[in-house]
C-alpha cells in the first residue's frame, strides 16, 4: 500500500505523486482512492486502492534505473521494429507502453523518433510519440529530480545523436558492400 507523498507510475499516464487518499462513493459502494497528481500537465488521477495491482501502479524507478534510459536512447534503431507494417508496429509499441516499464517506454520514444526523422509518422504514431515521451519525462522528472525542459532537451539531443550515428553506420556498411536486410 502506498502513502501520501509516494511517487508512483500509472501505466499509460506516467508518473505522479500521491497527493491524498480519499474515500469516495461510486455506484453505492464506498472505496478508498489514491489521488495522484501528475507533474506534467497538472492532471489528477483517482485510482481505487484495491485495484493498483491490477492496473499496474508501481513505485517510480530508482535513479540508477532511470539512468539506464539514456543508454536505451543512445542505441541505434531496431531494424525489426522499424520496418514492420504500421499495425504490427503500433501494437508492439502499445504493449511496451502498457507494460509501465520505463526502459520499454524509452524504446518506443527512440524508435518513433528515429522513424519520424527518417520518414515521418502517421497521425496515430505522432500522438503515440507525444504520449510515450510525456510518460517517460514524467517518471524521469521525479526519478532524476530535474527540470522537465532540461530533461527533454537532453533526451532530444541523445536521440538526434543516435539517429545520426545510425545513418553513419548504414553509410559505412553500404560503402563496405554490406547489405542489411
Amino acid at each position: 500500500m502506498f502513502s501520501v507523498g509516494d511517487k508512483v507510475v500509472y501505466p499509460m499516464h506516467g508518473a505522479g505523486t500521491i497527493e491524498s487518499i480519499e474515500e469516495k462513493e461510486m455506484l453505492g459502494n464506498i472505496d478508498e482512492y489514491y489521488i495522484i497528481k501528475m507533474p506534467i500537465g497538472g492532471m489528477k488521477l483517482s485510482v481505487p486502492t484495491s485495484r493498483v495491482d491490477d492496473i499496474g501502479v508501481r513505485e517510480i524507478s530508482e535513479k540508477s534505473d532511470a539512468d539506464k534510459v539514456f543508454s536505451v536512447l543512445e542505441k541505434p534503431k531496431d531494424p525489426y521494429v522499424h520496418d514492420v507494417n504500421w499495425s504490427k508496429r503500433y501494437n508492439l509499441n502499445v504493449e511496451k507502453i502498457k507494460s509501465g516499464n520505463i526502459l520499454e517506454v524509452a524504446e518506443v520514444v527512440r524508435e518513433l523518433s528515429h522513424r519520424h526523422m527518417e520518414r515521418g509518422l502517421s497521425i496515430g504514431e505522432k500522438k503515440m510519440l507525444a504520449t510515450s515521451k510525456n510518460i517517460l519525462l514524467s517518471e524521469m522528472v521525479l526519478a532524476e529530480n530535474q527540470d522537465k525542459d532540461l530533461l527533454e532537451k537532453k533526451i532530444d539531443g541523445i536521440i538526434k545523436e543516435s539517429y545520426a550515428a545510425g545513418i553513419m553506420d548504414e553509410a559505412s556498411n553500404a560503402a563496405d558492400g554490406e547489405i542489411n536486410l
